[in-house]
């Protein structure tokens, strides 16, 4: 493989053999690359994070709802949360039973409500209103889990913090008694609690300073069957930084701990649930996308591409970072200088920056770069803003053997939608 910046995927074999620049010119560029290994390497991970027969990890499928990593990581044994009735409609066609999947909402109308109630094991709301909502549209008896909002928060940006007083996530705690009420009122089966305080901690203390409070919240509860910690688990988006990993042999065993402890304490029989979210899947994602000129703009050196931020759209939503790596055509040698240079996509708009004055070795036409760690929220949000087509997305198996798993859109496909016209 030609070789300018690309020693992490390198290292840990990402493409399985393949040439990124051979894959482009077989798929198409812009193209979303998928690794098997390191999808079943991240899902055993959450999976044995605590050693208790009670405890799962639960995939969360907006990150990312490819039906076939979704089927992966049901075979390594996680269930799925969903969050809306197309979640639900990929999460089941993955092959997940009613009874591994959490449809964990957010402001939600009656009939989302009841089709989800016949296609999941427990539907989560998140107020006071939706309780309401779902007790009026549902049969008596159904399941229904509660989410609070424990008051703390984390996360990389405000926009991931999903819990604390400026989120709308969430039943206060002191408002947990009415609740209790309204699944009287509606004879629904008080099943769970769950919160979720935000997304991409690589610090384990706020999690679990949020976990024992939820334990605090959730023991006066004695017929509950799942109490759900959320999660939000960070990965190290500075590859060529060599930033640390979340420390989960620290974190597993604290939170073992922390749970054996209510276990003792409480005679607790039901399931402690996690939702790691970005951590199963983002790593296993490498966005490959083509460079179509280099130009500078006063002292800028812009380095324009093929993907825009309808197809990377985390760097406009929430200044994230991805790391990147070249490749180019030929036998160069890996090229240690470098210059600062502003990755910019094809969409008309000034904030389509993929990466601002990055630190690169010299960026040529026609080279090919690697977004890495573009497995969760990446695909999942992109869109055709610009009446631009999505991407193809591959998956390269353990042998080293790629199969297409979507493919790539064409301009019809915009128009087929359309009522015909007049």
């Amino acid at each position: 493989m030609a070789n300018i910046r690309s020693s992490y995927t390198g290292g840990v074999n990402f493409f399985g053999g393949n040439d990124p620049l051979e894959l482009i010119r077989q798929y198409g560029s812009p193209l979303y690359v998928y690794n098997e290994e390191m999808l079943r390497r991240r899902s055993g991970e959450m999976r044995d994070l605590v050693k208790l027969p009670s405890f799962k990890a639960c995939y969360s499928a907006k990150a990312n709802a490819n039906p076939h990593l979704l089927r992966i990581v049901r075979s390594e044994g996680l269930l799925v949360d969903s969050m809306s009735l197309g979640e639900l409609l990929m999460t089941r066609a993955a092959g997940f039973e009613s009874d591994e999947i959490l449809f964990v909402c957010n402001n939600v109308s009656a009939e989302e409500f009841k089709q989800a109630q016949a296609s999941s094991r427990v539907v989560s709301v998140d107020s006071l209103s939706q309780l309401e909502l779902f007790g009026k549209n549902v049969p008596a008896g159904s399941r229904v889990m509660v989410r609070v909002n424990p008051g703390i928060g984390a996360g990389h940006h405000k926009k991931v913090v999903t819990a604390g007083k400026e989120t709308k996530f969430g039943v206060n705690v002191e408002d947990l008694p009415r609740a209790v009420e309204l699944c009287e009122k509606y004879k629904l089966q008080l099943f769970g609690i769950n919160q979720h305080i935000g997304s991409l901690f690589m610090e384990p203390d706020k999690f679990l300073a949020a976990a024992a409070r939820l334990l605090e919240i959730v023991e006066p509860f004695k017929e509950l069957e799942i109490i759900d910690f959320g999660g939000g688990y960070g990965i190290p988006y500075h590859k060529y930084e060599n930033e640390a990993r979340l420390d989960l042999a620290d974190l597993g065993q604290r939170f073992a701990a922390m749970l054996e402890e209510f276990t003792a304490k409480t005679g607790y029989r039901g399931r402690f649930v996690i939702e790691p979210g970005r951590y199963v899947p983002a790593e296993s994602g490498v966005l490959l996308g083509s460079v179509t000129a280099v130009k500078n703009n006063g002292p800028v050196r812009f380095v324009c591409t093929d993907v825009g931020f309808n197809i990377l759209p985390r760097p406009m939503l929430y200044d994230s970072f991805h790391d990147v790596e070249i490749y180019r055509q030929g036998n160069p040698a890996p090229d240690s200088r470098t210059m600062p240079q502003t990755l910019v996509g094809n969409i008309c708009e000034s904030g389509d920056i993929l990466a601002r004055d990055r630190e690169l070795p010299e960026v040529q036409e026609g080279d090919v770069l690697g977004f890495l760690d573009a497995g969760a929220y990446c695909f999942a949000m992109s869109s055709n803003y610009n009446q631009r087509v999505r991407p193809a997305e591959i998956l390269i198996d353990r042998a080293g053997k790629v199969k297409l798993i979507r493919r790539r859109e064409v301009p019809e496909d915009l128009i087929a939608m359309v009522t015909p016209l007049d």
